[in-house]
Protein backbone atom coordinates (compact mmCIF):
# COMPACT_ATOMS: atom_id res chain seq x y z
CA UNK A 1 0.00 0.00 0.00
CA UNK A 2 1.56 3.56 -0.68
CA UNK A 3 0.90 6.27 1.67
CA UNK A 4 1.03 9.84 0.98
CA UNK A 5 4.07 11.50 1.58
CA UNK A 6 1.83 14.17 3.79
CA UNK A 7 -0.47 11.75 5.26
CA UNK A 8 -0.32 12.16 9.13
CA UNK A 9 -1.23 8.64 9.89
CA UNK A 10 0.55 5.52 8.64
CA UNK A 11 -1.52 2.50 9.39
CA UNK A 12 1.32 1.68 12.35
CA UNK A 13 0.08 5.38 13.66
CA UNK A 14 -3.53 4.73 13.47
CA UNK A 15 -3.34 1.56 15.31
CA UNK A 16 -0.87 3.38 17.90
CA UNK A 17 -3.78 5.77 18.17
CA UNK A 18 -6.38 3.60 19.00
CA UNK A 19 -4.59 1.60 21.33
CA UNK A 20 -3.96 5.34 23.07
CA UNK A 21 -7.77 5.83 23.25
CA UNK A 22 -8.71 1.96 24.12
CA UNK A 23 -6.08 2.91 27.33
CA UNK A 24 -8.02 5.66 28.61
CA UNK A 25 -6.34 8.86 27.01
CA UNK A 26 -8.86 11.42 26.24
CA UNK A 27 -9.30 11.91 22.72
CA UNK A 28 -8.41 15.57 22.46
CA UNK A 29 -4.72 14.47 23.88
CA UNK A 30 -4.33 11.26 21.59
CA UNK A 31 -5.59 14.07 18.29
CA UNK A 32 -3.16 16.75 19.63
CA UNK A 33 -0.34 14.50 19.44
CA UNK A 34 -1.09 12.87 16.14
CA UNK A 35 -1.52 15.85 14.73
CA UNK A 36 -4.67 15.45 13.59
CA UNK A 37 -8.32 16.12 15.07
CA UNK A 38 -10.90 14.90 16.82
CA UNK A 39 -13.24 13.22 14.46
CA UNK A 40 -10.02 11.77 12.82
CA UNK A 41 -9.47 9.90 16.14
CA UNK A 42 -12.69 8.85 16.41
CA UNK A 43 -12.98 7.75 12.65
CA UNK A 44 -10.57 4.61 13.30
CA UNK A 45 -11.48 3.86 16.28
CA UNK A 46 -14.64 3.21 15.02
CA UNK A 47 -13.32 1.28 12.17
CA UNK A 48 -11.19 -0.73 14.68
CA UNK A 49 -14.09 -1.65 17.01
CA UNK A 50 -15.78 -3.17 13.68
CA UNK A 51 -12.67 -5.95 13.23
CA UNK A 52 -12.58 -5.99 9.85
CA UNK A 53 -9.29 -7.01 7.70
CA UNK A 54 -7.19 -4.46 7.14
CA UNK A 55 -9.31 -2.07 9.11
CA UNK A 56 -6.74 0.49 9.78
CA UNK A 57 -5.72 0.99 5.68
CA UNK A 58 -7.19 3.26 3.19
CA UNK A 59 -10.58 2.30 1.46
CA UNK A 60 -9.83 1.95 -2.42
CA UNK A 61 -11.88 5.02 -3.71
CA UNK A 62 -13.23 3.29 -6.69
CA UNK A 63 -16.75 3.68 -6.98
CA UNK A 64 -18.97 0.45 -6.55
CA UNK A 65 -21.08 0.98 -9.63
CA UNK A 66 -19.89 2.96 -13.06
CA UNK A 67 -22.97 3.31 -14.88
CA UNK A 68 -21.32 5.16 -17.99
CA UNK A 69 -18.49 2.93 -18.20
CA UNK A 70 -17.31 1.75 -21.68
CA UNK A 71 -18.69 -1.37 -22.20
CA UNK A 72 -16.10 -4.06 -22.86
CA UNK A 73 -16.63 -4.82 -26.94
CA UNK A 74 -16.45 -0.79 -27.18
CA UNK A 75 -12.79 -1.06 -25.62
CA UNK A 76 -12.24 -3.80 -28.01
CA UNK A 77 -13.35 -1.65 -30.70
CA UNK A 78 -11.27 1.51 -29.85
CA UNK A 79 -8.04 -0.38 -29.06
CA UNK A 80 -8.45 -2.15 -32.54
CA UNK A 81 -8.83 1.33 -34.39
CA UNK A 82 -6.24 3.51 -32.65
CA UNK A 83 -3.55 -0.28 -33.10
CA UNK A 84 -5.07 1.21 -36.84
CA UNK A 85 -3.35 4.44 -36.26
CA UNK A 86 -6.85 6.35 -35.87
CA UNK A 87 -6.72 9.60 -34.10
CA UNK A 88 -8.71 10.32 -30.95
CA UNK A 89 -10.76 12.08 -32.61
CA UNK A 90 -11.83 9.72 -35.64
CA UNK A 91 -12.49 7.21 -33.40
CA UNK A 92 -14.72 9.40 -31.29
CA UNK A 93 -16.54 10.50 -34.34
CA UNK A 94 -16.61 7.31 -35.62
CA UNK A 95 -18.55 5.59 -32.73
CA UNK A 96 -20.52 9.04 -31.20
CA UNK A 97 -18.41 8.84 -28.28
CA UNK A 98 -16.93 11.97 -26.59
CA UNK A 99 -13.26 12.46 -27.06
CA UNK A 100 -12.23 12.55 -24.00
CA UNK A 101 -14.09 9.24 -23.05
CA UNK A 102 -11.38 8.16 -25.83
CA UNK A 103 -8.51 9.38 -25.12
CA UNK A 104 -8.78 8.40 -21.24
CA UNK A 105 -9.26 4.30 -22.77
CA UNK A 106 -6.98 5.46 -25.16
CA UNK A 107 -4.17 6.24 -22.00
CA UNK A 108 -5.26 3.13 -20.01
CA UNK A 109 -4.44 1.10 -23.13
CA UNK A 110 -1.07 2.95 -23.05
CA UNK A 111 -1.41 3.48 -26.81
CA UNK A 112 -1.67 7.36 -26.24
CA UNK A 113 1.78 7.92 -28.22
CA UNK A 114 2.79 6.93 -32.00
CA UNK A 115 6.02 5.13 -30.72
CA UNK A 116 3.82 2.80 -28.18
CA UNK A 117 1.83 1.50 -31.93
CA UNK A 118 5.47 -0.10 -33.32
CA UNK A 119 6.44 -3.42 -32.63
CA UNK A 120 8.29 -3.84 -30.09
CA UNK A 121 11.73 -4.52 -29.80
CA UNK A 122 13.16 -8.36 -30.40
CA UNK A 123 14.57 -8.97 -26.42
CA UNK A 124 18.81 -9.29 -27.71
CA UNK A 125 20.11 -11.48 -24.79
CA UNK A 126 23.64 -12.45 -24.56
CA UNK A 127 26.03 -14.23 -22.41
CA UNK A 128 30.41 -13.58 -22.95
CA UNK A 129 31.96 -16.82 -24.00
CA UNK A 130 34.20 -16.38 -21.22
CA UNK A 131 35.07 -14.57 -17.54
CA UNK A 132 36.77 -11.39 -18.27
CA UNK A 133 35.23 -10.95 -21.60
CA UNK A 134 33.04 -8.29 -20.48
CA UNK A 135 32.61 -6.26 -17.28
CA UNK A 136 29.72 -3.97 -16.21
CA UNK A 137 30.03 -1.19 -14.56
CA UNK A 138 27.61 1.18 -12.65
CA UNK A 139 27.02 3.35 -9.80
CA UNK A 140 23.88 3.32 -7.30
CA UNK A 141 23.30 6.33 -5.01
CA UNK A 142 22.55 5.85 -1.59
CA UNK A 143 21.08 8.13 0.93
CA UNK A 144 22.83 8.29 4.31
CA UNK A 145 21.75 6.79 7.38
CA UNK A 146 21.25 8.63 10.61
CA UNK A 147 18.82 6.71 12.26
CA UNK A 148 16.10 4.03 11.33
CA UNK A 149 13.30 5.51 8.46
CA UNK A 150 10.60 5.13 6.92
CA UNK A 151 11.01 2.18 5.21
CA UNK A 152 11.09 0.53 8.25
CA UNK A 153 8.59 1.81 10.84
CA UNK A 154 6.36 4.14 7.88
CA UNK A 155 6.79 7.47 9.15
CA UNK A 156 7.90 10.18 6.74
CA UNK A 157 7.85 12.87 9.41
CA UNK A 158 11.08 11.74 11.05
CA UNK A 159 13.27 12.12 7.77
CA UNK A 160 16.43 13.35 8.16
CA UNK A 161 17.28 16.14 5.75
CA UNK A 162 20.72 17.12 4.70
CA UNK A 163 22.82 14.11 5.75
CA UNK A 164 24.36 13.98 2.65
CA UNK A 165 24.70 11.15 0.07
CA UNK A 166 26.82 7.58 -0.40
CA UNK A 167 28.08 5.79 -3.82
CA UNK A 168 27.59 2.49 -4.52
CA UNK A 169 30.00 1.65 -7.22
CA UNK A 170 29.34 -1.96 -8.50
CA UNK A 171 31.31 -4.41 -11.52
CA UNK A 172 29.76 -7.40 -12.20
CA UNK A 173 31.45 -9.93 -14.82
CA UNK A 174 29.11 -10.89 -17.74
CA UNK A 175 29.90 -14.45 -17.91
CA UNK A 176 30.48 -15.46 -14.60
CA UNK A 177 27.96 -12.93 -12.62
CA UNK A 178 31.11 -12.43 -9.93
CA UNK A 179 30.57 -9.03 -8.56
CA UNK A 180 32.25 -6.45 -6.74
CA UNK A 181 31.20 -3.38 -4.86
CA UNK A 182 32.32 -0.58 -2.54
CA UNK A 183 30.56 2.17 -0.99
CA UNK A 184 32.70 5.42 -1.60
CA UNK A 185 31.79 9.01 -0.58
CA UNK A 186 31.50 10.70 -4.05
CA UNK A 187 31.05 9.34 -7.91
CA UNK A 188 33.85 11.39 -9.24
CA UNK A 189 36.14 10.22 -12.47
CA UNK A 190 39.05 10.26 -9.90
CA UNK A 191 37.49 8.07 -7.54
CA UNK A 192 35.64 6.31 -10.33
CA UNK A 193 39.00 5.31 -11.63
CA UNK A 194 40.67 4.04 -8.18
CA UNK A 195 37.71 1.43 -7.84
CA UNK A 196 38.34 0.69 -11.12
CA UNK A 197 41.80 -0.52 -10.52
CA UNK A 198 40.87 -2.01 -7.15
CA UNK A 199 37.96 -4.11 -8.90
CA UNK A 200 40.59 -5.21 -11.30
CA UNK A 201 42.76 -6.70 -9.01
CA UNK A 202 40.15 -8.06 -7.04
CA UNK A 203 38.34 -10.23 -10.35
CA UNK A 204 42.88 -10.61 -11.10
CA UNK A 205 42.87 -12.35 -7.50
CA UNK A 206 40.12 -14.83 -8.74
CA UNK A 207 41.78 -15.99 -12.06
CA UNK A 208 39.97 -13.01 -13.98
CA UNK A 209 41.67 -10.76 -16.58
CA UNK A 210 39.28 -7.84 -17.36
CA UNK A 211 39.25 -7.52 -21.29
CA UNK A 212 36.45 -5.03 -21.86
CA UNK A 213 34.13 -2.39 -19.80
CA UNK A 214 30.64 -1.59 -20.49
CA UNK A 215 29.45 1.36 -18.62
CA UNK A 216 26.59 4.13 -18.79
CA UNK A 217 27.24 7.60 -20.25
CA UNK A 218 27.95 9.55 -17.08
CA UNK A 219 30.14 12.25 -16.61
CA UNK A 220 32.68 9.96 -14.48
CA UNK A 221 33.41 7.42 -17.10
CA UNK A 222 33.61 9.98 -20.01
CA UNK A 223 36.02 11.67 -18.41
CA UNK A 224 39.50 11.58 -19.74
CA UNK A 225 41.22 10.34 -16.33
CA UNK A 226 38.89 7.23 -16.35
CA UNK A 227 39.47 6.43 -20.15
CA UNK A 228 43.58 6.83 -19.23
CA UNK A 229 43.42 4.22 -16.13
CA UNK A 230 41.53 2.26 -18.50
CA UNK A 231 44.21 2.34 -21.66
CA UNK A 232 47.16 1.52 -19.43
CA UNK A 233 45.01 -1.32 -17.25
CA UNK A 234 44.87 -2.81 -21.24
CA UNK A 235 41.01 -2.53 -21.12
CA UNK A 236 38.80 -1.11 -23.63
CA UNK A 237 35.66 0.44 -23.16
CA UNK A 238 31.99 0.65 -24.78
CA UNK A 239 28.91 3.02 -23.57
CA UNK A 240 25.68 1.95 -23.71
CA UNK A 241 23.16 3.26 -25.78
CA UNK A 242 21.61 6.98 -24.96
CA UNK A 243 18.39 6.19 -22.60
CA UNK A 244 18.57 2.48 -22.92
CA UNK A 245 19.46 1.28 -19.44
CA UNK A 246 18.65 -1.90 -20.76
CA UNK A 247 22.12 -2.14 -22.44
CA UNK A 248 24.14 -2.72 -19.20
CA UNK A 249 21.14 -5.20 -17.88
CA UNK A 250 23.19 -6.94 -15.96
CA UNK A 251 24.57 -4.00 -13.91
CA UNK A 252 21.12 -2.64 -13.12
CA UNK A 253 19.90 -6.20 -12.08
CA UNK A 254 22.89 -6.48 -9.62
CA UNK A 255 22.05 -3.07 -8.13
CA UNK A 256 18.32 -4.13 -7.46
CA UNK A 257 19.17 -7.10 -5.79
CA UNK A 258 21.61 -4.98 -3.92
CA UNK A 259 18.75 -2.74 -2.87
CA UNK A 260 16.77 -5.94 -1.92
CA UNK A 261 18.90 -8.23 -0.48
CA UNK A 262 21.75 -5.70 1.43
CA UNK A 263 20.96 -2.02 1.45
CA UNK A 264 17.34 -2.35 2.36
CA UNK A 265 17.14 -5.91 3.65
CA UNK A 266 17.42 -4.78 7.89
CA UNK A 267 17.34 -1.65 9.89
CA UNK A 268 21.10 -0.69 9.91
CA UNK A 269 20.42 2.36 12.27
CA UNK A 270 23.72 4.06 11.08
CA UNK A 271 25.67 4.46 7.49
CA UNK A 272 28.71 2.83 8.83
CA UNK A 273 26.90 -0.91 9.80
CA UNK A 274 25.84 -0.82 5.79
CA UNK A 275 28.99 -0.39 4.39
CA UNK A 276 30.40 -3.16 6.81
CA UNK A 277 27.22 -5.35 5.98
CA UNK A 278 28.40 -5.35 2.11
CA UNK A 279 31.19 -7.48 2.23
CA UNK A 280 29.90 -10.43 3.98
CA UNK A 281 26.41 -10.11 1.54
CA UNK A 282 29.00 -10.03 -1.57
CA UNK A 283 30.79 -13.26 -0.23
CA UNK A 284 27.32 -15.03 -0.10
CA UNK A 285 26.31 -13.31 -3.74
CA UNK A 286 29.24 -15.03 -5.50
CA UNK A 287 30.04 -17.89 -3.67
CA UNK A 288 26.75 -19.58 -2.21
CA UNK A 289 23.78 -17.49 -3.52
CA UNK A 290 22.15 -19.48 -6.65
CA UNK A 291 21.82 -17.85 -9.70
CA UNK A 292 18.68 -18.62 -12.20
CA UNK A 293 21.08 -17.82 -15.38
CA UNK A 294 23.40 -19.95 -14.13
CA UNK A 295 21.65 -23.20 -13.98
CA UNK A 296 21.04 -22.45 -10.18
CA UNK A 297 24.51 -22.32 -9.38
CA UNK A 298 26.39 -19.19 -7.85
CA UNK A 299 28.66 -17.16 -9.85
CA UNK A 300 32.11 -18.86 -8.20
CA UNK A 301 30.67 -21.95 -10.19
CA UNK A 302 31.97 -20.53 -13.32
CA UNK A 303 35.52 -19.64 -12.16
CA UNK A 304 38.57 -20.35 -13.61
CA UNK A 305 39.99 -21.71 -10.92
CA UNK A 306 39.32 -23.47 -7.91
CA UNK A 307 39.06 -20.93 -4.92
Amino acid sequence: MNIHKLARLTPFGREVVVQRVAAGVPVSTVAREAGVSRQTVYKWCRRAEAEAPNALHDRASTPHHSPQRLVRYRRRQIEKRRRQRWSSRRIAQYYSLPISTVVTEIRRLGLNRLSSLEPPRPVVRYERERPGELVHLDIKKLGKIGRVGHRIHGNRRTRVHGIGWEYTHTAIDDHSRLAYAEVLVDETAETTAGFLRRAVAWYAAHGIAVERLLTDNGSAYRSTHFATVALELGISQRFTQAYRPQTNGKAERFIRTLLTEWAYATAYGRSARRTSALPIYLTYYNFHRRHSALNDQPPASRLPVAL
